[in-house]
């Protein structure tokens, strides 16, 4: 399949490797850097000049930008995905954003006949590298399933939602709740470290208890535990889903209560430096407010 490829960050790059690996041609372009598209090049890849030619030249474009705005200009602006594309092609959108800018999107594009796959992701790096993401898919049964073996390249774990947006709100929700159980360990591990116990124990203990969320197995071993926070998500991206949630929120007058604090917090811990850290840096940031280093076990 003739693939097209917007948006070669931390997430894309990796993903469009896979891609390729699993024999699609691919249409790329530069986007804030010139690196990532000349490896991609150097993989057999096809480089042009907007998200218009790639549409032009590609059966189905992926597209994974850094928020709304982004998705916007790629797809709607002059020389974007909408100029370039024709009925029958499909757009695979992977960016994290509102779920009614997607519906916005889609809109849109209604009238192009082309087929529309909602489908942002998890798992951070590691996952975009080894092609073992999980997809959220908002689409047309019959689509997704089309499409399927593209998502397959890039995924090991792909759940359908519902429709053309659905994909997004439920990123969303995922997004925000990972960073309170985040924020949560931070918090209640300072206060038992403090008051004496063993963050060890208390991981062994929390594990076969209520209080237990599977945050505490992916980012207290290896990362909190360990004083690393050598990013496999980095921090300002939680920071940016959760504002997202804070903004779909805002649209519909829903109150997030928890979701503001740790708007908050991850924008606290990114403007002292740790924007590019992984996000667990955001646990430590609130444990050393009360002086607590839980990556030190003395």
């Amino acid at each position: 399949m003739r693939v097209g490829f917007i948006g070669l960050g931390a997430m894309g790059l990796p993903m469009a490797r896979n891609v390729i690996a699993n024999g699609h041609e691919l249409y790329t372009m530069i986007n804030r850097r010139k690196e990532p598209a000349e490896e991609l090049h150097e993989l057999g890849a096809h480089v042009l000049g907007s998200p218009r030619e790639i549409a032009a030249e590609s059966d189905a474009i992926i597209t994974i930008v850094p928020g709304d705005r982004e998705l916007r200009d790629v797809v709607l602006g002059d020389e974007g995905v909408a100029a370039g594309i024709s009925k029958g092609k499909a757009l695979i959108e992977m960016t994290s954003c509102m779920g009614l800018t997607m519906q916005s999107v889609a809109s849109e594009l209604s009238s192009l006949g082309i087929e529309i796959v909602d489908a942002p992701v998890s798992g951070g790096t590691p996952k975009a590298a080894s092609g073992e993401l999980t997809i959220i898919a908002g689409a047309e049964p019959d689509v997704l399933e089309k499409h399927r073996p593209l998502l397959e390249c890039m995924g090991s774990v792909i759940h359908h939602v519902g429709p053309v947006g659905a994909g997004k709100v439920v990123k969303m929700v995922n997004q925000l709740m990972a960073a309170v159980h985040l924020l949560t360990i931070g918090e209640a591990f300072a206060l038992g470290k403090q008051s004496g116990a063993d963050p060890e124990a208390m991981l062994r203990v929390i594990r076969d208890s209520s209080g237990y969320s599977r945050m505490m197995d992916l980012r207290l071993p290896g990362f909190i535990l360990d004083g690393s926070f050598e990013p496999g998500f980095k921090l300002d991206l939680m920071k940016k889903d959760v504002n997202l949630a804070l903004e779909s929120a805002k649209e519909m007058n829903i109150p997030l209560f928890l979701g503001g604090v740790a708007s908050q917090l991850f924008s606290a811990a990114s403007n002292s430096g740790h924007g590019e850290d992984d996000f667990s840096r955001a646990a430590q940031y609130l444990a050393g407010l009360s002086s607590c280093d839980l990556g030190s076990q003395k």
